[in-house]
């Protein structure tokens, strides 16, 4: 049975559509990228999922269970992780507060998972978020996802603006996530060849349509049909 599964969703912000009929579903342990331009709909297909955009039309279930009018809070609870491209860390907390702040009884991840997964957290527990760099922040805003207890954690452009040594740490940290805790994640993201090396399948969005689908193997072997799709 599919972890999270979406059927002909519609969705978008006031009277405005951004996703159009769209259906997809994750398995337990599986990587998911979502890719595209900007603007295609590939943030507010999280924001969908968390209950954070408008739904006109479509179902949605997680475990088997229907979340299609259940509260953003609700979803959080049975297991949605969200990391938004904002971070959205609490600056004036420290990095230890920040993380304490979102623990969830019966997580399987505790404080001192999260400093194991990310050891530099550790070094910086005392600092506030605003003293943080760009790639500390980032870890802290995964941690604190984890902290809740996910099945699935959704990243919205998990990489951007950030170094390459980080970003090669952080691909490492996703693939430890899924291979030795079981993590379901959705990754959105415009660097289609890293993406497609690191998921299992992907999608790829354009004006708020599905325009490709498959196996992530197989979309890389054709390359050049996906950057027709998401050149600028």
């Amino acid at each position: 049975m599919p972890l999270l599964e979406i059927e002909n969703l519609t969705s978008g912000y006031g009277d405005a559509v951004v996703l159009e009929g769209l259906s997809l579903h994750v398995d337990e342990g599986e990587c998911l990228a979502v890719l595209g331009r900007n603007g295609v709909g590939k943030t507010t297909l999280v924001l969908a999922i968390m209950a954070h955009a408008r739904r006109f039309d479509g179902r949605l279930r997680f475990g088997g269970q229907d979340i299609t009018t259940l509260p953003a809070s609700g979803r959080a609870g049975l297991g949605l992780g969200w990391v938004p491209q904002e971070r959205d860390i609490f600056p004036s907390l420290t990095v230890e507060e920040n993380l304490r702040v979102a623990a969830h009884r019966g997580s399987r991840f505790a404080l001192a998972d999260v400093y194991r997964l990310f050891p530099r957290l550790r070094e910086r527990r005392q600092n506030y978020g605003d003293r943080l760099s760009g790639g500390e922040q980032q870890m802290l805003a995964i941690g604190r996802a984890l902290m809740t207890g996910p099945k699935l954690l959704l990243l919205d452009e998990p990489f951007e603006g950030l170094a390459p040594v980080i970003v090669d740490e952080l691909e490492d940290t996703f693939s430890s996530l899924r291979r030795d805790h079981g993590f379901a994640v959705i990754m959105v993201e415009q660097r289609a060849e890293d993406m497609l090396r690191l998921s299992n399948r992907a999608i790829v969005l354009d004006r708020g349509r599905m325009v490709l689908q498959g196996a992530s193997s197989d979309l890389l072997a054709d390359i050049d049909q996906v950057r027709r799709w998401i050149a600028v």
